[in-house]
């Protein structure tokens, strides 16, 4: 009677760990995707033939692809990411985030993979009439809220009219709309987003506020960082990565 009862209990242990995907694989922590946390950001992640695309994409798939893992995308609230991270609702924060005392306060970051720069957005009929961050003073701002953007408004003090938004395409909507007499983005958007042929070409870039690079953000106890570090180097080495930063426009950080 014992060993048959001994034997019950060992097919349905068994049967659980059919069942749950394998209690040896979730034991060791192993997972076969990577959630990756985003906000629409061109030319770093944008919908394109109603696919998701940029830079951060192409570069987080081929990450993946070495680590032999699925990416899921998922798109976050900017101004919540690290709770977000916290919470575990994603694997990474993986959208042209700049790297900052913030940032590395909240998150285990990579090696930086590309350069930015924050940059004053305005209608190009007046931006020849402000040549430095003085002339700037007492102007309506905007930025994406909790934002380099945002961050190199307050730091320059240009926060004396300024209005957050969700979104970088939101802060140059209310430029466009003149909700806004200017905003501050990423220069890597700023190029994309307002060049001949785009939804505003009637917008302009010119005073750089801040030099940044981009970095991953991973949670802090997380072994992904140094992984993903070793990859980075392996794709500029094989030459992945210079072709992307060359398809989208974009400069490697050195």
């Amino acid at each position: 009677m014992k060993k048959t009862l001994a034997l019950i209990l060992s097919l349905l242990v068994l049967a659980s760990c059919v069942a749950f995907a394998g209690c040896e694989k979730k034991a060791d922590g192993e997972k076969d995707t990577l959630v990756i946390g985003y906000t629409i950001y061109e030319p770093m992640n944008y919908m394109e033939d109603d696919k998701l695309t940029g830079f951060d994409t192409e570069f987080a798939e081929a990450v993946c692809a070495k680590l032999g893992v699925t990416p899921e995308f998922v798109e976050i609230n900017w101004d919540t990411k690290f709770v977000t991270l916290e919470a575990g609702q994603i694997d990474c924060i993986w959208n042209g985030m700049t790297i900052s005392p913030d940032v590395e306060a909240n998150c285990s970051v990579s090696k930086p993979y590309v350069k930015n720069a924050q940059v004053v957005v305005m209608n190009e009929d007046v931006i020849a009439d402000y040549a430095d961050i003085a002339s700037l003073k007492g102007l309506k701002f905007t930025a994406e809220a909790g934002s380099a953007g945002e961050e190199a408004i307050k730091a320059n003090g240009l926060d004396e009219n300024y209005s957050p938004v969700a979104l970088q395409t939101d802060a140059l909507l209310a430029v466009m709309g003149k909700q806004a007499d200017a905003c501050v983005i990423d220069i890597t958007m700023a190029k994309t987003m307002t060049a001949d042929g785009t939804s505003y070409a009637d917008l302009d870039y010119s005073i750089e506020l801040t030099k940044e690079e981009y970095g991953i953000g991973f949670p802090k106890d997380s072994e992904l960082t140094e992984k993903v570090n070793g990859i980075i180097d392996e794709l500029i080495a094989d030459g992945t990565l210079p072709a992307l930063a060359e398809k989208y426009g974009l400069n490697l950080a050195e």
